[in-house]
């Protein structure tokens, strides 16, 4: 216990940790956003959108999240492309994690049946206009699980950051370690934030789908609300 209230150590881990949220929290932003971009172009009609989606997820799947983050580091700068090393890490952890999410995304659109975007298109919908308002929202139903894995393992994935001179809680355990402290104390508290951020991304994965439905009752019940009085609005200017 006496590691955590020694020569500043409680405000490095505790500056660690709300690092280590931060990148998380802005990779899993941008993996999101663009995952669910991929994943549109994965299963687009355009034939050059399709290849562009597999040509990305192909290369960053199969490619060392480490090698990423040393060309995001050590490559871009030469090409005057200059970032802070937060920035950076944002980019090659997003990046990385947006083909992951890309994939997931993809197997729940296949789940849905082809009659849907059929029926949509019978409508004279768009393909985005299909993908927004008929195939993602039945496709979420069976991806959060999946997805739930995704984000769970990127906060551990963040550590490499801490090699790049990002101050999060690798780098508050490289620091530790070096001030001679037993590495089995150094272990638990640095492991104790990782596995708090870990359980946090799954208990709100866990309470999503109820989350969701009760803001979709909450949505309703305004609506159902306001109707009403719109109507006598109505007669009474009449």
């Amino acid at each position: 216990m006496d590691i955590l209230f020694e020569h500043g150590n409680f405000a490095l881990l505790r500056d660690g940790f709300l690092q280590t949220v931060e990148l998380s929290a802005l990779a899993a932003l941008l993996a999101l956003l663009l995952g669910t971009l991929l994943a549109a172009f994965r299963v687009s009609p355009v034939p050059v959108l399709r290849a562009f989606g597999t040509v990305w997820v192909t290369a960053f799947r199969n490619t060392p999240l480490t090698l990423l983050f040393l060309a995001a580091v050590f490559t871009l700068p030469r090409l005057d492309v200059r970032f802070s090393p937060f920035t950076f890490a944002v980019l090659a952890l997003g990046f990385y994690t947006a083909a992951f999410v890309c994939e997931v995304l993809r197997s729940g659109i296949n789940t849905v049946p082809l009659g849907q975007a059929e029926a949509a298109r019978s409508l004279g919908m768009t393909f985005g206009q299909t993908l927004r308002l008929v195939i993602l929202p039945q496709a979420a139903k069976t991806v959060l699980g999946p997805m739930s894995s995704v984000f769970i393992a990127l906060p551990r994935n963040s550590a490499i950051a801490g090699a790049f001179s990002v101050a999060e809680l690798f780098q508050a355990q490289a620091t530790l370690t070096d001030l001679g402290y037993p590495i089995v104390l150094i272990f638990f508290w640095v492991a104790l934030p990782y596995l708090t951020i870990s359980a946090s991304v799954g208990v709100l994965f866990h309470y999503l789908p109820q989350i969701v439905a009760a803001g979709g009752r909450l949505v309703r019940g305004l609506s159902e609300r306001g109707a009403p009085v719109r109507t006598e609005t109505v007669e009474a200017n009449q």
